[in-house]
């Protein structure tokens, strides 16, 4: 059956039913020819071929970024294609220790047998990706996907439609399409990809949408990773290094105009240094992004909200509380033409807000001081696990009170989002900010079945079947009082 050119089918002209029924019944039976093909020497050539494909379209990858949401080039390089690349090149360097069998040493009850464990593909693949990191959400979770042999259906973001375009366009060029195929469309599309049987399902995005998501892949009984997010909370301690945590924090929230998952979403500063750090702050934004409004509105540096509803959304935050009795004490200026919103820092900050409820994901940064290091801790901890935490604090034993005593995807000591850059760290959540993990042999992993492979050479475990007679019983009631 002839596959439909995806590279050709856009949000405007969603495929129909039967089309992605076709797709994936395509990489069905080619998954199923090929397992045995797909060996090392040919994962790391459709690796390479990615590689080479990304390089070729780096002009089109920034030009699309910047017409999607004016994502600055440099940012496109370093938050896009840099983590792509950097996974290609480190899972070609481990990919045959990866897929290597692994030998089960012999239990006294199981003596005579020879074991091994080996990674196996889990089959057809579904990776839903978001449009704050569109090309990186996409084509990350790929790379772990191919290295680990599977075949993929790629479903990219609807909003941002000139990246998914380009997507759409390395993947057709890259990959036969039954192997890689990328279906574009709109909601309603991923409901369509949910219904199908898929064997593993890789979704980032919202915990609202995440729950959607499992609730579909267990009607097929189909595993997860679902890369979710939250209010990752930040808190600066009493003896932090004040001009590093600004200059971490502005950088980790800013970027990307504060679209990011693992973005600090609020900031928690002991009062004895917080108009010191409130001023660092101020400082920092002004060095980066320019002292005026007319400078950040023109700066190259900063990018725009990805469409006017998640603009309006993050106005009405800002209203709400500023109608509740909160201080806008840097930024806040909008453009409504440009979905602009400038660096904003908030104080004055109540739990009636919806900024306090609310995943913020945007350029807003509520500042919350404290005295005691253990009422934050509690507010942390009556909150959903958060994605990351971040601690500043030159002194160990401050961030290590706060490490025990609460749980998170992820802890930053000093630092903000570069975590997301070390590849051979698991990149995920735990319960409400995700499940499961990405990245290096992570990656791998979520994307293989461990098969357990196991031989009977010489064991005598047969003694043990029935009939159950008296000398049978007796070398089981041994078997108990030896091995239990």
């Amino acid at each position: 059956m002839k596959i439909a050119n995806l590279a050709e089918v856009g949000a405007t002209n969603a495929p129909t039913a039967d089309t992605i029924d076709s797709v994936f019944s395509a990489l069905q039976r080619a998954q199923l020819a090929r397992r045995a093909s797909f060996t090392l020497d040919v994962r790391i050539a459709q690796l390479n071929k990615l590689r080479d494909s990304l390089k070729r379209h780096e002009t089109n990858i920034i030009a699309a970024c910047a017409a999607d949401f004016k994502k600055p080039a440099p940012e496109v390089k370093l938050t896009e294609l840099l983590p792509v690349l950097q996974e290609i090149r480190h899972a070609k360097k481990h990919l045959r220790k990866w897929m290597r069998p692994k030998w089960a040493p012999a239990s006294i009850g199981v003596l005579g047998t020879k074991s091994h464990v080996r990674p196996e593909p889990k089959g057809v693949c579904l990776i839903i990706a978001p449009w704050n990191y569109p090309l990186n959400l996409a084509l990350g979770p790929l790379v772990s996907a191919l290295a680990a042999g599977n075949s993929v259906i790629i479903k990219p973001s609807e909003m941002t439609p000139h990246t998914s375009k380009v997507i759409a366009n390395i993947v057709a060029e890259t990959f036969p399409p039954d192997l890689v195929s990328v279906i574009e469309g709109d909601a309603a599309v991923s409901q369509k990809l949910l219904a199908l049987p898929f064997d593993h399902i890789f979704f980032t995005g919202s915990p609202a949408v995440g729950k959607v998501v499992m609730e579909a892949a267990a009607k097929n009984l189909c595993s997860v990773t679902l890369e979710l997010g939250g209010k990752s909370p930040t808190v600066v301690g009493p003896n932090a290094n004040i001009k590093k945590a600004a200059r971490n924090i502005v950088w980790g929230k800013f970027a990307n105009n504060g679209q990011t998952c693992i973005a600090p979403d609020h900031v928690f500063v002991h009062s004895n240094i917080a108009a010191q750090f409130n001023q660092a702050l101020q400082k920092e934004i002004g060095r980066v992004y320019g002292k005026t409004l007319e400078a950040q509105k023109s700066t190259a540096d900063y990018c725009r909200i990805v469409n006017r509803r998640h603009f309006q959304r993050i106005s009405n935050l800002i209203d709400d509380a500023k109608s509740k009795g909160a201080k806008i004490f840097e930024g806040g200026a909008i453009d409504t033409d440009q979905n602009f919103i400038a660096p904003t820092l908030i104080s004055n900050v109540s739990n009636d807000m919806d900024i306090t409820r609310e995943e913020l994901f945007g350029p807003i940064l509520p500042i919350i001081e404290y005295d005691d290091i253990d009422s934050v801790i509690e507010q942390i901890n009556d909150n959903p696990k958060p994605l990351a935490l971040y601690i500043f604090d030159e002194d160990k034993s401050f961030a290590k009170h706060i490490v025990e005593q609460t749980s998170s995807g992820a802890v930053g000591i000093n630092l903000t989002v570069v975590h997301f850059l070390h590849p051979n760290l698991p990149f995920g959540g735990v319960n409400h900010s995700g499940i499961g993990a990405a990245h290096g042999e992570y990656g791998f992993r979520s994307f293989s079945h461990d098969k357990v492979l196991m031989e009977d050479r010489h064991s005598l475990i047969h003694l043990l079947f029935p009939p159950y007679t008296g000398g049978v019983r007796q070398l089981i009631n041994a078997a108990v009082r030896i091995l239990g």
